[in-house]
């Protein structure tokens, strides 16, 4: 199983889509249904982290007086 941290956002969300189908069907013993819960709780963190990256990188797009992009300032996670 590939580690969350090492996926592109695509892989977890069709992990993340995978578990909670799992889930939903209920037909997963309770200790399986625990680890699935914690994987899809990891897939979802980083998930939300790889869209708060992707939104903070459009939101540093410049744009001229007239509305034009120009060009984009680098990202300061700081």
């Amino acid at each position: 199983m590939k580690e969350v941290t090492e996926m592109s956002f695509e892989e977890a969300l069709r992990e993340l889509e995978a578990v909670v189908g799992q889930l939903e069907r209920g037909d997963v013993e309770l200790e399986k249904s625990i680890t699935l819960y914690e994987r899809g709780a990891d897939l979802k963190k980083h998930c939300e982290a790889k869209l708060a990256q992707a939104q903070a990188r459009i939101e540093q797009i410049t744009l001229a007086e007239n509305g034009t992009p120009t060009g984009t300032a680098p990202f300061d996670a700081g």
